[in-house]
């Protein structure tokens, strides 16, 4: 049963993964306010760990100022350490490669956390611009949590390039309006993504670990009529393909997501991305995928060779063992409130759960929001 879905893959560096069975980055609320990880977080990830082949870490900070939310893992300096050794030994152990998604808000970040104005690539309401200087630092910051990402234990890392923040905000024409060598033509705004890239990956050769993956996070569609579109995603996709990554995983709500504008417009977004790469590294889809017949049929369809899961692994605790040994009839499609002590989920994801929005998990009896990308 479900041969596709576990059946090994290897990477393009070498590196044999178990399955193509990955877990997308969860934002949980719920390290402590240091970013340190404490028994609640412990126990969500050991529960969910078993049977995976990609467990990717969520959203862990950069730098101080790139804070979005309560409750964030952080990869900043050597007091972090400890926990990002802890959530990798975790993760490990149950034999899924640990994979670090490495993550700053820019414009999105929250002044009541961080106690400073946001910043990003063109100053707006309560946002400072960054310098030219700043620039470069905030892309050595991506390249000091790579180095601490690999000393503490982690398989890899996954440049978050997606969800509108820092890195995508500097590649949409709509959020970065600088006349620089960082903004204005596509080539100047994509600099950003290609800068960090780049860095990423020179960190990897300085510690001579060929075996570290690396992978790259997109959007890859705006609404907003100066967003994003697939001319740009496809344009990007390329130049990403020009380095030394691992996997590309593509953030969307709907696996089948078809493109809105832009290049291959009315066409499945992962098709065209996947025939851009052709070949030249591993794709991850994700949307909706929830049931072992779904993930099944995803990876059936040729346009990704992993399929990842948000929702599914938030909902159902062991679901990698529980699809491995068949059990298709014990996969849950919705959260049940009565039953909180079944998911093993830190009180602050428990709570956010209760509100039902549509990139949480369904509740049973309660209506769900909607959010368009």
């Amino acid at each position: 049963m479900y041969q596709k879905l576990f059946s090994e893959f290897i990477l393009n560096n070498g590196v044999t993964v178990r399955n193509r069975l990955a877990v997308a980055p969860l934002t949980l609320f719920s390290s402590n306010p240091d970013g340190s990880i404490n028994k609640a977080e412990e126990i969500f990830l050991d529960k969910r760990a078993a049977g995976i082949g990609l467990y990717i870490l969520g959203a862990t900070l950069v730098q101080a100022d790139g804070q979005s939310f309560p409750g964030q893992p952080r990869a900043i300096s050597e007091v972090d350490l400890p926990s990002l050794q802890r959530r990798a030994d975790i993760l490990k152990a149950h034999g899924a490669k640990a994979i670090l998604q490495i993550h700053h808000a820019g414009v999105l970040a929250e002044p009541s956390l961080t106690g400073v104005p946001a910043t990003g690539p063109s100053a707006a309401d309560g946002v400072r611009e960054l310098s030219g200087a700043e620039v470069q630092e905030l892309v050595d910051a991506f390249a000091r949590a790579t180095e601490l990402a690999i000393r503490s234990g982690h398989d890899g890392v996954e440049i978050h390039g997606a969800n509108n923040y820092v890195i995508q905000q500097f590649y949409s024409a709509r959020t970065n309006r600088r006349t620089d060598e960082w903004g204005g033509s596509l080539e100047n705004r994509m600099r950003l993504a290609l800068a960090v890239t780049d860095a990423v990956c020179a960190v990897r050769r300085k510690l001579n670990r060929t075996d570290f993956i690396i992978g790259y996070r997109l959007s890859p569609e705006e609404p907003d009529e100066n967003g994003i579109t697939m001319t740009e995603t496809l344009a990007l996709t390329d130049e990403l393909c020009k380095r030394p990554l691992q996997y590309l995983h593509v953030s969307q709500r709907d696996f089948d997501h078809a493109a809105r504008r832009g290049e291959g417009a009315g066409q499945p977004r992962l098709k065209l991305i996947h025939e851009k790469i052709a070949g030249r590294t591993a794709l991850i889809g994700v949307g909706g995928l929830v049931t072992g017949e779904q993930l099944e049929a995803a990876l059936a369809g040729g346009n990704a060779e992993f399929a990842a899961v948000g929702k599914s692994i938030m909902m159902n605790p062991g679901l990698g063992d529980r699809l491995l040994a068949g059990e298709r009839d014990s996969i849950e499609t919705e959260i049940d409130p009565a039953r909180e002590d079944h998911y093993f989920m830190p009180d602050p994801l428990w709570a956010m759960c209760g509100q039902a929005m549509s990139w949480l998990p369904p509740v049973k009896g309660r209506p769900r929001q909607k959010l368009d990308e």
